[in-house]
């Protein structure tokens, strides 16, 4: 492994003689729920739990805990810290402008620097990241179009190729240049409300690009839990002084 920059049931009653006839439940709507959440200067927390299998051997790759921060479209900014399965510590913050990198993401860095800035940014930081962003509503609406429903739960598959086309996520990473026909597996779990509280996620790599050859045919299974829809987050840059361009 290596580490790279880079719904619900809707109840009915029939009349029975002269008993009331009783209102029917509205189904949630997670692409309204989800908008009704995109107010700037608010966001969600997010935990997961990354494992990495090359089909004989399986390892956890990564735990993590980020805060995505919205903006009025969608994902604004975000705050993402990981441990590696060497306990190595990475860091990413995006601002909307810039993308900040610290730990192994950021390489080697000169004496007094530990944060790396590069331009632009916002995608997935790496591939063992969560590969599917149901905060952006693009994302939100292919996962439920092409998924099947059963109680609080969609389950469906989604191609990168399509993901390029729907997730600025997915699309700003290095993965968006990988096979277009691979598959990603999800099971994406709603709650009361209409908001994602988990994503599992699984894929594996074919036709990866030019620095990723070790990955190719491994597997990487995420578990994300989302809670705190609608907390408040801002997102803070590291101090410029620690900070090498």
């Amino acid at each position: 492994m290596r580490k790279t920059i880079s719904v619900l049931v809707v109840c009915g009653a029939f009349l029975v003689g002269a008993a009331p006839a009783q209102a029917q439940t509205a189904p949630k709507d997670p692409v309204r729920a989800l908008k009704s959440k995109l107010i700037p200067g608010h966001g969600v927390r997010y935990t997961e739990i990354a494992n990495w299998s090359d089909g004989t051997e399986t390892s956890q790759a990564y735990n993590t805990k980020g805060v995505l921060q919205f903006g009025k479209k969608g994902l604004a900014a975000y705050d993402i810290a990981s441990t590696a399965y060497d306990d190595e510590k990475d860091r990413v913050i995006y601002n909307g402008k810039a993308t900040y990198y610290s730990g192994a993401l950021a390489g080697d860095l000169p004496k007094g620097k530990t944060w790396l800035k590069a331009s632009g940014g916002g995608g997935m930081p790496s591939e063992y990241d969560q590969v599917l962003n149901p905060t952006e509503p693009t994302t939100l609406s292919a996962l439920l179009e092409k998924g099947s429903k059963s109680g609080n739960t969609v389950t469906g598959t989604i191609t990168f190729k399509d993901l390029r086309k729907a997730s600025a996520w997915f699309s700003r990473s290095d993965l968006r240049s990988w096979a277009s026909d691979t598959e990603v597996s999800y099971k994406l779990t709603l709650n009361t409300a209409g908001l994602v509280s988990k994503l599992w996620s699984s894929y594996t790599a074919k036709g990866v690009s030019k620095g990723y050859e070790n990955f190719e045919d491994s597997t990487v299974v995420v578990d994300t839990r989302y809670t705190g829809w609608g907390t408040k987050a801002s997102i803070k840059t590291p101090n410029p002084k620690t900070v090498a361009k």
